[in-house]
This record gives C-alpha cells, structure tokens and sequence, in this order.
C-alpha cells in the first residue's frame, strides 16, 4: 500500500509545476506589443511577436502596450490668426507607439499619453495657425497648414516613443457672435451688390429699348418716304399714261372717263341725281359720239 505522504507530496509539487509554468508563460495579441519588467526594471527589447512567450515565474511582469494606430480628440480652442480674428479650432490627431520602451519609460499609459499629446497639439495649433490668415486656415492652405502641425507634433512626440500618423482640422469657423456678424455683413454686400446689377440691368435694358424705337421710327419713316415717292412716281406714270392717251384719241379717252364715272355714280345706293334729260353728263347716251345733234328749228 501507498504511502499517502508521498502522493500528498507528489500533488503539491504538480500544483507548483503547473504554477511556476503557468507564470513563465505569457501571450501576446496581434494587436500588442509587449513590454517585460523586473523588479521595476524592462529586461531586453520589447517583444512584438504574437504568440506565446517566456519570462522568468514570480519576478518578472509583463506589460501590454497597444500596436495599432489610436485616436487623439483634441477639445474645441479658440485661436487668434495673424490677422486678428479669433478662430474656433476643432482638431483631432492619430498616432502610434513604435518605441514601447521610451513610451513605458516617458509616460507609461495611454491615458497619460493622451494628456500629453493634447497639451501638444494644442501649442503647435497656436504656434502654426497664429502664423497665418482667417482665409489661409479655412480655404487657401488647409493642407499645408494641417501637414506643418503633423510634422512638429511628430517631432515633439518622438521623445515619448510615439509617431503621429495624421492630423486633421475637422472645423475652423469664426465663433457664433462672430459669425452671425459677418453673416449679417455678407447678407447686406450681396443685397447691395444684387440691387446694384439690377439697376444696371434695367438702364441696360432702356437704353436697348430707346434705341430699338428710334431705330423703329427711322425705319418707319424711311418706309413712309420711299412709299410716298412710289406712290408720286406711280401717280405721275398714271398721269403720264392717261395724257399719252388722251392726246392719241381724245374721243375715246373722254368716252373712257364718261363711262368710269357711269360706273362710279349710277350704283345701286341711295343717291339720286335730278338732272335734264340733254346734260353734259349724258351726252354718250344720246349720241355715241358725245357730240349733242343739233335741234331743229321751232316752227
């Protein structure tokens, strides 16, 4: 039979196998970087491999720092321009550690990293924006001016173990007062500068128009000359017409006009005429020739 002492005994040092092995074995994330420390002190360079790994049980610790790119929102500032108008900055930054031991050693969390970097950002936004104009920060140089931020926030941060991969101005506007003044400003401008275009517009619009009717009235009586010379061309050409004829055969141009003014006065209307019977105006009816037969003598 056993001796219940040495399986006792057997127990206890499988217990402390299992946990002398389960402390000298650590794991590491695909999103971490870790860092071991003993006894306050890192031992060697920090270990960026995933999987599993080993440290010496009980005396070492091991410290996980994030690897992937983190955010850093920064609080609404207001910031004075070169030109003297006062700015509200909305700004953020994204960052990553490459160096987890000046990091661990620098600032040793995120949160203080964190509080860092504000303080950071918030200098070099002053620092570069205070350089340049209200028009240069909200549309000329918006890109030039976020890649100088990014650029001295990077260098400022390189002594903590931390690159900054981007930063961004996500607004730049005057503040509400403000804002509501120049609204007001450019509202009026626009106003002025529209009732000016439409009084310009309409003189425009005038002067075509006086010119279109005294170019209508040359036109018109231009017309009116040329038709009335026409029209004394076209009469004299009658006239010349009807003397033409008339000195060819007299008789029957007056024979003509005897029966042109038959036509004109004895239409069917209510005009009567009350002549004798022997009147000049008759003549052809009682002669075809015109010419009134002599009247025989009164016995």
């Amino acid at each position: 039979m056993k001796n219940p002492i040495v399986g006792l005994a057997a127990l206890i040092a499988l217990i402390a196998v299992l946990i002398i092995g389960y402390s000298a074995l650590f794991t590491v994330k695909q999103t971490e970087q870790a860092l071991v420390v003993r006894l306050g002190a890192p031992v060697g360079a920090p270990v960026t491999e995933p999987g599993l790994h080993f440290k010496a049980p009980f005396i070492d610790t091991v410290i996980s720092i994030d690897n992937r790119i983190l955010d850093l929102e920064n609080p609404s500032q207001e910031i004075i321009a070169s030109d003297q108008k006062r700015l509200v900055v909305d700004a953020f930054a994204r960052y990553r550690i490459k160096d987890a031991l000046r990091f661990y050693q620098s600032v040793g969390s995120i949160p203080a990293a964190n509080l860092q970097l504000t303080a950071l950002l918030n200098a070099s936004l002053r620092r570069v924006l205070g350089e340049v104009t209200f028009i240069q920060v909200v549309r000329d140089e918006r890109e030039a001016l976020m890649a100088r931020i990014r650029d001295q926030l990077d260098k400022q941060a390189n002594a903590y173990g931390i690159e900054v991969v981007d930063v961004r101005i996500r607004r730049a506007d005057l503040p509400e007062q403000n804002s509501q003044a120049v609204y007001q400003r450019m509202q009026t401008e626009r106003q002025r500068e529209a009732a000016e275009f439409r009084a310009q517009g309409a003189q425009k619009a005038q002067e075509i128009r006086s010119k279109a009717d005294r170019e209508a009235t040359v036109i018109v009586a231009d017309a009116n000359s040329q038709a009335e010379q026409i029209r004394g061309e076209g009469d004299g050409e009658r006239n010349r017409i009807f003397a033409e004829a008339y000195s060819k055969d007299p008789q029957f141009f007056a024979f003509y006009r005897s029966m042109t003014a038959y036509d004109n006065a004895l239409k069917s209307n209510d005009t009567r005429f009350v002549l004798r019977p022997d009147s000049d105006f008759f003549r052809f009816f009682s002669a075809p020739s015109g010419t009134p037969t002599a009247k025989s003598p009164q016995p």
